[in-house]
């Protein structure tokens, strides 16, 4: 099945995948172990498979199904998993990310996450450890919705990756090692699409009059995605999982994590063959002949032996914007309870290390699961310096509308992904600024929602601008909001909000098993982000300090 998932293949997928529907319980068995491919038939290399093999299938189920995916862990190193765009409502514990919803799950142990679907969408699921993501532990999950609001004839899944030479271990070293330069080379990497080299990709075929709903997913780490269809209409109708108004587009700039559908009717005639186009780039690595960007096409075909309808590749192409797109439920602006502000960039600490932060402050994981302290720590609970120094963690009361404003006076874009939420996108507009602006960003013009704000999980925040998003604090646990650019990750782009702990202090209670991960691992279920009574957080390293920047200098990160 190289290279093309359409809904009439879930059922051999299922039997693939060893995953068996019985009567609503969807039940698919993940062996993560280590695999020795050649994914862009370039070089050899070890990642991160699933029984055996990589890519990993694709997981399917329907709204009102319970998932169970069943984790056993084969590697040398802790595991986990995150179902990219699921709520995780009430149950905050199965999230995945590791220290801040759980232990990872130690070698040889495996784990059962129990997701109750109930939001039928395009998402994706994948390691929130270790960053395995980057090492290939990544597969789509889609949900249908036995009552779509949506008509169409068939569903069409394009996921696409960026894929590289070196294990993520390797590329972090060189990142965050103060003995290298920084910033550290560009990798050029290679494109696959649904799993396989972007070059060899299964043809889609159409059949005149019909319509198809094309699901495209960046599940990559580092670079984006514009899609475009030459010589047919694409409307979205979802963003994130989240239904939206139908609107035409001509093409999709898909950053790493973001998900859109598209509904396209073939054309009448089968005169003639086209082609999709997906171009992976990234904005701060300079263009290079045949690296960069790198493009690929995916033959659309009408009639086996038709001739293929060439379009001007010099054409322009308009790329829809957030603020673009309305919601599909009609949900208004939400009324503004308390405002955030933050910065995101990159710093020089004493340590001769550059590393990310949000608001000065670069993310380093607890002692204790956050969640944890969450539920263990009492009225104090409800303070974020419980949570330790450097988690920058933000605590929400239950039910409060937040609107965060996130400024980003870098020279790169940055895809931040919350997790627990859709939040809605409210405005863009030029950042503040400590460095100089570019010419080119000066007048850069405030963008803002119209009618009903659409909605999504993960945002794109372009280079020297800000976004506004607004959210309801109607999920108590503990949300993990980053970068999913993983080498900003691992550079502290993170930080957490802790939402209603008074609340999840009377509502949630963690599975034993979960626990039990933890304290063979030696670490504390209890305590603050040391393990520790009140503020006392004896354990945890000192803080890295800031060097201040030669004057003149602009963000790089």
């Amino acid at each position: 099945m190289r290279g093309l998932y359409t809904r009439a293949t879930a059922a051999l997928l299922l039997l693939i995948q060893t995953q068996s529907v019985l009567a609503k319980r969807v039940v698919v068995n993940w062996d993560v172990g280590y695999v020795n491919v050649n994914r862009d038939e370039t070089i050899m290399r070890r990642a991160i498979g699933v029984n055996g093999a990589l890519p990993i299938p694709p997981v399917f189920a329907t709204k009102g199904d319970t998932l169970i995916l069943n984790v056993a862990n084969s590697l040398d190193e802790t595991t986990s998993v995150h179902a990219h765009g699921l709520f995780q409502n009430g149950t905050s514990y199965l999230d995945g990310p590791a220290m801040v919803n759980q232990c990872g799950i130690p070698p040889g142990e495996s784990f059962s996450y129990e997701y109750m679907i109930d939001q039928p969408g395009t998402y994706w699921l994948h390691g929130h450890d270790h960053h395995q993501n980057s090492d290939g532990f990544r597969a789509p999950l889609i949900i249908y919705d036995s009552h779509n609001p949506f008509d169409y004839d068939e569903d069409i899944l394009l996921s696409f990756e960026d894929w590289y030479k070196e294990e993520f271990a390797e590329r972090a070293k060189i990142t965050l090692d103060p003995s290298f330069a920084f910033p550290p080379p560009h990798g050029y990497g290679h494109a696959l699409i649904n799993g396989y080299n972007g070059n060899y990709t299964k043809p889609i075929y159409f059949h005149p009059g019909k319509t198809y709903r094309l699901r495209l997913i960046n599940i990559g780490t580092l670079r984006w995605f514009q899609f475009t269809l030459p010589g047919h209409e694409m409307r979205v109708i979802e963003m994130d999982g989240i239904d939206i108004e139908p609107q035409v587009v001509e093409g999709l700039d898909i950053a790493p994590a973001q998900r859109y559908s598209v509904l396209v009717t073939a054309r009448n005639s089968v005169e003639f063959n086209y082609r999709y186009n997906a171009t992976m780039y990234a904005s701060f690595v300079p263009p290079s002949n045949g690296l960069e960007p790198r493009v690929y096409s995916g033959d659309i075909i009408y009639r086996e032996g038709a001739p293929f309808r060439m379009h001007d590749s010099n054409s322009q192409t308009w790329f829809a914007n957030d603020v673009d797109f309305h919601s599909f439920d009609g949900e208004l602006a939400l009324p503004v309870d308390r405002y955030i502000k933050m910065s995101i960039g990159n710093n020089p600490y004493h340590t001769g290390q550059h590393l990310d932060h949000i608001n000065n402050i670069t993310y380093s994981p607890p002692k204790v699961p956050t969640l944890y302290t969450a539920l263990t720590m009492g009225e104090v609970a409800m303070t974020p310096r419980v949570y330790g120094p450097q988690t920058g963690a933000i605590v929400l009361k239950h039910l409060e509308v937040v609107e965060v404003t996130i400024h980003n006076p870098n020279d790169m874009p940055h895809p931040l992904h919350l997790h627990g939420h859709a939040f809605q996108i409210i405005e863009y507009g030029l950042a503040e600024s400590p460095f100089p602006i570019p010419d080119q960003f000066k007048n850069t013009p405030t963008r803002r929602y119209s009618g009903s704000p659409a909605k999504r999980d993960t945002m794109t925040i372009p280079e020297h601008q800000y976004i506004k998003i607004r959210f309801r604090a109607d999920n108590p646990g503990v949300w993990f909001m980053h970068c999913h650019l993983d080498v900003h990750f691992i550079m502290g782009m993170a930080m957490v909000f802790v939402e209603a702990p008074d609340v999840l202090q009377k509502t949630m209670t963690v599975p034993p098993q979960m626990l039990d991960f933890c304290k063979r691992q030696g670490t504390r279920t209890w305590g603050n982000a040391a393990g520790n009574d009140g503020y006392n957080f004896g354990g945890l390293p000192d803080p890295p300090r800031i060097v201040s920047r030669p004057p003149g200098t602009t963000g790089h990160s």
